[in-house]
């Protein structure tokens, strides 16, 4: 396997491949990394998974803190972590710290409002130029 990342690489039984494949990967592609599964509700309209975004309601599926619900508050691509408010655990200290949440572990129940790319296309900007 090579040591730089590479698009062409298709896959691989070894579960070190695939682990260097996600933590060599540029950040456009790990930004795939971060759809996240809608409620039933929600598949309707938007297909069955979407981008996570700042905003979004979740619910954790997995984990210590199973069944929770609150709102996304910080989506890092570069570690492929997802932040939610209210799920956060005590240090030694008394601080309180959020725990990094993995996407595949959520579900999404309510979307935040997003800007469709569809009403765009067609849309041209105009550029004004100013005639003093």
């Amino acid at each position: 396997m090579r040591s730089t990342f590479s698009i062409n690489w298709n896959r691989s039984v070894q579960t070190r491949k695939q682990r260097k494949y996600r933590h060599n990967a540029p950040l456009h592609v790990k930004s795939k990394f971060l759809h996240v599964n809608l409620d039933k509700k929600l598949r309707e309209e938007n297909g069955k998974s979407i981008r996570v975004k700042k905003g979004d309601t979740i619910m954790v599926m997995r984990g210590s803190a199973k069944g929770q619900t609150g709102k996304v508050e910080r989506v890092s691509i570069k570690y492929t972590k997802i932040y939610v408010t209210g799920i956060d655990r005590q240090k030694a200290d008394g601080s309180k710290v959020l725990i990094p949440l993995e996407p595949s572990n959520l579900k999404i129940v309510e979307l935040e409002k997003r800007k469709s790319k569809k009403a765009n296309i067609g849309k041209s900007k105009k550029v004004e130029s100013k005639n003093d």
